[in-house]
């Protein structure tokens, strides 16, 4: 049987409409294109629906045939989410309230997909967190109201099941897959007691013993909670509003790790500087962290919090794995140039290294073999359009959306697990007409006065880091530390530069007289011994700079211009040691 082929919806001011996927990308026959400007697009979790509010109603469709599901006369929808099983269609409005109804209209509306009855109204001023939160076989639905949770059981929402009271209560995350549903809660700290996270089976609610897992901290002005696929740990990133160090301008994170069978941990990372994402591998074993001052530093880890591969250093300040796991993409959007490093999980090799600029959303086909990136208004108002890639780095698909026009979303289409199985991954990039965008490396820039001048060696802003496996005994050898790797190095290099030297340095007793000065008596004149103490250091301050540039350091130009004083150096010493 043949893979069907994903659909990717495309919202805009020209109006919202399905693109057939790689290899065809034609516009898709069965939704014909609705020229209206869309306010919200949405497919349902396993793909089949598809759903878009366009200012005057909300429309559900079939996405393999086109046929209309249902219609909903609902022109100020600015939001909807389907339910796990397709059973119920949630849709919000902005709250209003007027003189003649103070208290408001019930503005989150719960909608039955088969009869297009309004199951339930509740009142829900605010945006974020509007959508209540489902288990995957609808069994727990949660909402969060008034900083305490409300848990309703197989879509009866006129009954509160059970409620969870903590204090205040101001997020929380529902564990994905089957029974038994877990959610995660996050409590923040108040006069002088730390916030806290906690981990909790449904319905066992009764006191914190009850908990399958506590972890608090300080330092949390707000918290996102992961969980893994499988539903057995959460990655919390804790982050303040300010740094009171003065360290970083975007404030200070940390990540914690919290499983549920009671374990937790602080994710020790080796680089300063802020978390820019966290990302769990779909195989739900090991996840991986981007984090660090520019530039960021990305490692995965494994389930007991132990670095598995560093990365090294890059402009990167995002991760995203393909839904099989197999092939991780770093890459640097926003105010970085979106270069894309793109891995082989399993082998840490990397695949390919395109660049898609002014990027602006980025996402994976459920296939695992195409990606998604587009520049999208409000965020940049200019160069919209989205292109489609293979993993291999070469665009199959490219849309430029005029300047007259704006693009706001693209969204492809989901499938349920085990749709597309994994498939070997390829190193050799993809035949297309569009070639790829393979990104150059840059060139360290020279002032206009040295360009026409022969080039030396220039200073680097950064020490790049190369990607390093963590795994103890990989590829045979022994796990040694960075330190020690650094000095076996500068060792090595400087064995290196004695044994080259020893050859030039025979014939001139210039270059023997340099060591034995260095061990030379006081000549009698304070003077004068004070001008050989002062040129000795410099000899030996020159003496290191060589050590550091047979190491393989780039030197600076004030660096080199010492270096090229060494044989005035030694002059000036021989006539001083002699009297002259």
């Amino acid at each position: 049987m043949a893979a069907p082929t994903p659909h990717l919806a495309v919202r805009g001011s020209d109006g919202t409409f399905l693109l057939r996927g790689p290899p065809s990308c034609q516009e898709s026959s069965a939704f014909q294109k609705d020229e209206r400007q869309g306010r919200y697009i949405a497919f349902s979790s396993d793909g089949s629906l598809f759903g878009w509010c366009n200012g005057s109603q909300v429309s559900v469709i079939k996405v393999s045939t086109g046929d209309l599901v249902k219609s909903f006369d609902l022109p100020k929808t600015t939001a909807l989410e389907f339910s796990p099983l397709n059973r119920v269609l949630a849709t919000w409005q902005q709250y209003t309230k007027s003189q003649d109804n103070p208290q408001g209209e019930a503005n989150l509306q719960l909608w039955d997909l088969q009869t297009g009855a309004c199951i339930k109204a509740f009142y829900q001023k605010k945006v974020m967190g509007w959508c209540p939160s489902w288990a995957d076989d609808e069994s727990v639905t949660v909402r969060n109201v008034n900083n305490e949770l409300h848990f309703f059981e197989n879509n009866n929402f006129e009954t509160i099941a059970n409620k969870l009271h903590l204090q205040k209560v101001s997020e929380f995350a529902l564990s994905p897959g089957s029974q038994p549903s877990k959610v995660a809660v996050y409590v923040p700290g108040s006069k002088g007691a730390p916030s806290f996270v906690r981990l909790y089976q449904y319905p066992n609610f009764g006191g914190p013993t009850s908990a399958l897992a506590n972890k608090s901290f300080f330092k949390a002005d707000k918290v996102a909670m992961l969980w893994n696929k499988k539903a057995t740990a959460v990655l919390v990133t804790a982050s303040t509003e300010v740094d009171k160090t003065g360290a970083s301008y975007y404030g200070e994170q940390t990540l914690h790790y919290v499983a549920t069978n009671g374990e937790s941990a602080v994710v020790q990372l080796p680089k300063n500087g802020p978390i820019y994402d966290v990302s769990w591998n779909p195989n739900s074993s090991e996840f991986c962290v981007v984090y660090g001052f520019m530039p960021a530093k990305a490692t995965v880890f494994n389930h007991k919090c132990e670095s598995v591969f560093d990365f090294g250093t890059g402009p990167r300040n995002a991760a995203f794995y393909s839904p099989q796991g197999h092939i991780l993409v770093l890459a640097g959007f926003g105010n970085l140039r979106g270069q894309m490093e793109v891995w082989d999980v399993k082998k840490y090799k990397q695949v390919s290294k395109p660049q898609a600029e002014d990027t602006t959303h980025f996402s994976w086909c459920a296939d695992g073999e195409h990606i998604v990136t587009s520049t999208c208004s409000p965020r940049l108002r200019v160069s919209n359009g989205y292109k489609i890639w293979h993993y291999t780095g070469t665009v199959l698909y490219k849309h430029e959306t005029p300047s007259n026009k704006e693009l706001w979303e693209v969204l492809w289409q989901p499938f349920p697990t085990g749709a597309f199985p994994e498939k070997p991954v390829k190193y050799q990039a993809s035949p297309s007409e569009l070639g790829s965008t393979e990104a150059k490396p840059a060139q360290a820039y020279r002032p206009p006065a040295l360009r026409n001048k022969p080039q030396t060696a220039s200073s680097k802003l950064h020490e790049e880091e190369p990607p390093q496996n963590m795994k103890p005994g990989a590829a045979g050898e022994k796990q040694v530390s960075k330190a020690a790797l650094k000095n076996q190095k500068k060792r090595e290099a400087k064995k290196a530069a004695k044994q080259e030297n020893k050859p030039d340095e025979a014939p001139p007793p210039v270059a023997d007289s340099a060591p034995a000065s260095h061990v030379t008596s006081s000549c009698g004149d304070p003077e004068t011994d004070k001008k050989i103490k002062n040129l000795k250091k410099k000899l030996k301050a020159i003496d290191e700079l060589k050590e550091q540039q047979a190491a393989g350091k780039v030197m600076q130009k004030n660096q080199l211009e010492k270096m090229q004083k060494e044989a005035q150096l030694l002059k000036e010493l021989e006539e001083l040691e002699l009297g002259l």
